[in-house]
């Protein structure tokens, strides 16, 4: 199959994407796809608005609502509303760490982290921390990756967490080679015959929150054998027959993705990990051809982002962030 072309946005695409009225939009167009230095005065400036106007602001009034705390019980189960899914849109918007943000942060650590092995749990055990039969892959790399960019990337707790889905992770593909041990072997779509991909998609999303110069020997091979898993689907094939479709929704993209994924997410994960491989390339041409003629992308799906506490974006029009995400993607993709 022929390699996807060099692709570079329009002037009037970073020109859309500049004049946002988001300032997390502004600062990611500005270091992701302009390759502004963080010493960069407009950088800082982009950088300490997030905190001051737009989503980040408006979320974090809402979660200081006494009704919201009533609620940090339904962490999880809360969708899209709980602490689970307010942090993961934190994080996707560039917040920084501050005292509220740490005091949900601590509640999840105290409340949902399985205190044996360190995984998220959907529940809390009455015995204090996540119920450890309740452990899922999806939501322990997500909260890996959000509280990496929340400021606690060295915290031993995260690191934890981390070391959870290097020894536990499986990549099954329709035969269970991988047994998963107990007590975390009770979701058979989590870690049966066949790994969950989200599961797999969002442990990666979790790698890709260090730096490898960071990485052991053991995360390199788990992150060899996740990349491979998905690589024999070529993303969201079948791995036995790839003129199926496994995963028809993730050609259709939308921002946040929270535990679900798509076509999009998982090439940007890849691509922020320097990831090249010919299996890339049906999906890369995906994303080429849901660019309009105004050099946009539009929002197909919304995975629940009309139900956060503060709705972003409309499912069928232009988006802000698929756009900056798929020209993230392109521009990586294409720079060797």
């Amino acid at each position: 199959m022929e390699r996807t072309g060099r692709y570079t946005a329009s002037e009037q695409t970073i020109s859309w994407l500049l004049s946002s009225e988001s300032p997390s939009m502004r600062y990611f167009t500005l270091v992701d796809l302009l390759d502004a230095s963080p010493e960069d005065d407009r950088v800082q400036k982009e950088k300490t608005l997030i905190m001051q106007q737009g989503y980040v602001p408006e979320i974090l009034r809402a979660m200081s609502e006494p009704a919201y705390e009533a609620a940090f019980p339904k962490y999880y189960t809360y969708k899209y509303e709980g602490l689970v899914w307010s942090l993961i849109v934190l994080a996707e918007m560039g917040a920084t760490r501050i005292p509220a943000i740490e005091m949900y942060c601590e509640y999840l650590f105290e409340h949902a982290q399985e205190r044996t092995d360190g995984g998220f749990s959907m529940h809390s055990s009455k015995s204090g921390g996540g119920r450890a039969s309740e452990v899922i892959p999806c939501l322990t790399g997500n909260m890996v990756w959000s509280l990496s960019r929340l400021g606690y990337r060295d915290d031993p707790r995260v690191l934890k967490a981390l070391s959870f889905l290097v020894d536990i992770m499986v990549t099954n593909d329709g035969i269970e080679v991988e047994r998963q041990r107990p007590p975390y072997d009770r979701y058979e779509e989590c870690w049966g015959s066949h790994t969950c991909f989200m599961g797999v998609v969002k442990s990666l999303k979790a790698f890709s929150a260090f730096p490898k110069d960071r990485w052991t020997t053991a995360m390199y091979a788990k992150y060899d054998q996740m990349v491979e898993f998905l690589f024999i689907h070529h993303l969201f094939k079948r791995s036995h027959d790839l003129d199926r479709v496994a995963k028809p929704g993730w050609r259709s993209f939308g921002f946040p993705m929270m535990y679900q994924s798509d076509v999009l997410e998982i090439l940007d994960i890849l691509t922020s990990l320097g990831v090249q491989d010919q299996r890339m390339e049906e999906a890369m041409k995906l994303v080429v051809s849901k660019q309009d003629e105004h050099g946009r992308w539009n929002a197909d799906n919304t995975y629940g982002s009309d139900r956060l506490l503060i709705p972003i974006g409309k499912k069928g029009v232009s988006s802000e962030w698929v756009t900056l995400r798929a020209l993230r993607v392109l521009k990586r993709y294409n720079q060797v």
